[in-house]
């Protein structure tokens, strides 16, 4: 099976003999194998597997415990995340147990399949007899073990502890793990598992916490709080507070004791670069380079200006050829003369070079006549349109209302452009007699310009209100939900209601609508166009954005507001990130997660704290061991990954003493090594003669099976 680990392997394996047995401490984090005898383990990896499939070959490969990061990029690792054989401590996976020790095997060193050392392994206390019965099989079965012991990876720590001193024989043992925390209680150097106490609380829901907090502080820094950098700020940041209620009230008030307290982590970020002003020569080449390009484009607007002088002029020639030619022609061959031509009349080509020399002209430079002294009188240019239509032939008739459409859209023209004109000159008045009053006291005409402007703002926003809510309130002075027909106007409310009543009469006998002129008058009623209100709006809004315009130029400090009418508001400019955009501080967090450990119910979980479960497994003590409760609290030794947090054993302590009676002598220790003194302690003990006597052997396990694992109790003395 193809592995893929940074860990080498080891190549001593063969020096051993078959009666060293082998110690694995199986923790839920991290997973630790070694030899008897010794004071380290040989391999230690994180108790997880993960099977990604290549991209290019598709092959499947198993990674356990950590890896490179830069290798996992040429593997598909979406359908295959970081799995773990265990839950609250115990084994339930055992195929994934089974990847974990064919890795821990051969990183050991070993070669083949058999396994012809004893092994001892550790697991949770009160472990399940199912979990226990699945790991001896298949230590026996897959891999041919002679022998198999069982212990508690808490009592071992106690013990290697007792022997160094650290704590008595009569005591307690506190130990914090992944994902459970357990308390036991020992008597003469054995544990009493019938007092033991547990809680489904460890560092893994610390660690889980946190990344909660954080990504929610910091939502725009997800990606960058992965589950291996959580858990090192936890480990180098958090602590647990003596008082939590005094903690966050510190907090709370933000005193610099509080930001003394606060940790930062700074990610890593590029500035924006510097932009420096244009030196001299940078502005003389860009000037240079611009001067370039007016003079191209200047060359292009000459040749294109040629070219089409020379197209006008040749069209002008040959619109005087053909007007020549027709000179010579009998009245009554000109239509067919003109029907190869793309013309039906010699107005038409008179016209048409009076338009080609305008344009000709136009183009040259010159100065063009005025257009009613060019233009052909109205009576010669369209001189069919009060003939009658029975004195016309097919195509006089064709060009009559050519001529027709002509005139109409000329005098449509006309007309626009002479209220075009009408409407310039009023402005153009208009303007003249506010600057002749703003010269005449500009201090008054200011204030009466910003009256109007204020009034027309008002104005046109409460008609939006209207619009909306059709000013109805709730009683408050608040307006309230209200129906579509009630934001209606008066013009909106009329059409609909002239719309209903022709939908209504249409289902009464024959349908006559459409007979009588009056009844397209109709359509006239229900147009949009026609609703004044609408129109009343534009033009309050056409003169707001022309004292606005006004303002800004006669008032430096004038601001409008751009959310009014039909104006678009501008996009606020992003302001450049800074370094302080790129840091995440930890403040609450860092005694706000380790707080889980005595009080989960803070994510949920309505079980013990640590120093709750200490009183609970005293209560526990049989009757027979009552004599020697009063010595427990002399001697509680902490230990596991989740006891390394700053203020441990003094909120220990205290929270304790608040259960104890009073005058009871607590005494707190630490382990030597929290984390690896429970291998240690398993390895002293399976380097000793009675080892062999608590192990299970192949045999013994075929011949009695389950039940006798039932039974089965490992001896600490």
């Amino acid at each position: 099976m193809p592995f893929i680990s940074q860990i080498q392997r080891q190549s001593d394996y063969h020096r051993f003999p078959p009666s060293v047995p082998i110690v694995i401490d199986n923790g839920a984090s991290y997973f630790r194998i070694g030899w008897a005898g010794e004071s380290e383990p040989r391999i230690i990896f994180r108790n997880i597997v993960q099977r990604p499939r290549h991209k290019t070959t598709g092959e499947t490969v198993t990674i356990v415990g950590d890896h490179d990061t830069a290798l996992l990029k040429y593997f598909d690792c979406t359908r295959s995340g970081p799995r773990s054989a265990f839950d609250a401590d115990v084994v339930f996976q055992f195929e994934i147990m089974e990847y974990i020790l064919d890795f821990a095997f051969d990183r050991l060193g070993a070669d083949g399949s058999e396994i012809n050392h004893p092994v001892l392994i550790t697991e949770c206390p009160c472990n399940p007899v199912q979990s226990r019965s699945k790991m001896a099989e298949l230590l026996f079965e897959t891999y041919g073990v002679p022998s198999v012991a069982f212990g508690i990876a808490a009592a071992f720590t106690y013990k290697y502890n007792q022997k160094r001193g650290i704590c008595d024989r009569d005591g307690l043992v506190i130990c914090s793990g992944f994902s459970t925390s357990h308390v036991i209680p020992f008597v003469n150097g054995e544990p009493v598992y019938e007092a033991c106490c547990r809680t489904n609380v460890g560092g893994y829901h610390v660690t889980d916490y946190l990344k909660q907090l954080l990504s929610l502080k910091y939502p725009q820094h997800m990606s960058r709080l992965t589950w291996e950098k959580v858990e090192d700020l936890k480990m180098e940041h958090c602590y647990i507070a003596q008082d939590y209620a005094l903690e966050v009230g510190l907090f709370q008030k933000g005193t610099k004791e509080a930001e003394e307290k606060n940790r930062c982590w700074q990610l890593s970020w590029t500035p924006a670069p510097v932009e420096l002003p244009p030196s001299e020569e940078e502005i003389a080449k860009k000037a240079a380079l611009r001067e370039r390009q007016g003079q191209r484009l200047r060359e292009m607007a000459e040749a294109k200006r040629s070219s089409k002088i020379n197209e006008l002029e040749n069209e002008l020639n040959g619109l005087e050829f053909l007007l020549q030619q027709l000179q010579h022609v009998v009245e009554e061959d000109i239509a067919s003369f003109l029907s190869t031509t793309g013309y039906v009349s010699k107005q038409e080509i008179e016209s048409a070079i009076v338009k080609t020399t305008q344009s000709l002209r136009k183009a040259k430079g010159e100065q063009i006549e005025n257009e009613e002294k060019a233009d052909t009188p109205d009576a010669e240019k369209y001189n069919l349109i009060n003939v009658d239509d029975s004195m016309l032939t097919p195509e006089q008739f064709k060009e009559k209302k050519r001529q027709l459409f002509l005139k109409t859209t000329s005098d449509g023209r006309h007309r626009a452009r002479q209220k075009r004109m009408d409407e310039e000159s009023q402005r153009e008045k208009q303007n003249k007699l506010e600057e002749a009053k703003r010269l005449e006291n500009p201090e008054a005409y200011l204030e009466q310009l910003r009256a109007k402007y204020t009034d027309l703002l008002d104005k046109i926003e409460q008609k939006k209100r209207l619009k909306t809510n059709g000013g109805n309130t709730n009683g408050n002075g608040v307006s309230g939900g209200v129906g579509r027909g009630e934001r209606l106007s008066a013009a909106q409310k009329e059409r609909m209601r002239l719309l209903t009543t022709a939908a209504f009469d249409r289902g009464k006998g024959e349908d006559t609508f459409g007979i009588r002129d009056e009844d397209w008058q109709l359509y006239k009623l229900m147009s949009k166009d026609n609703d004044d209100d609408d129109e009343k709006q534009d033009e309050d809004e056409t003169e707001l954005s022309r004292i606005s315009s006004r303002l800004r130029d006669i008032d430096p400090t004038f601001i409008p507001k751009t959310d009014v009418g039909s104006s678009v508001s501008e996009a606020p400019r992003p302001r450049p990130l800074t370094k302080e955009d790129f840091q995440i501080i930890l403040g609450v967090e860092r005694f706000r997660c380790p707080e889980i450990l005595f009080n989960p119910n803070i994510i949920g979980i309505d079980q013990a704290g640590l120093d709750e479960m200490a009183g609970i497994s005293i209560r526990r003590l049989p009757s027979k061991v009552k004599d020697t409760e009063e010595g427990m609290t002399n001697s509680i030794l902490i230990t596991g990954g989740s006891c390394l947090y700053p203020g441990m054993s003094e909120r220990l302590e205290s929270g304790i003493r608040m259960i104890r009676p009073c005058g009871t002598s607590i005494r707190i220790n630490k382990a030597s090594d929290p984390i690896l003194d429970a291998w240690r302690g398993a390895a002293a003990y399976a380097a000793a003669v009675q080892f062999s006597q608590q192990t299970i052997k192949k045999m013994d396990y075929y011949e009695k099976g389950e039940d006798w694992l039932r039974k089965y109790q490992f001896r600490y003395t």
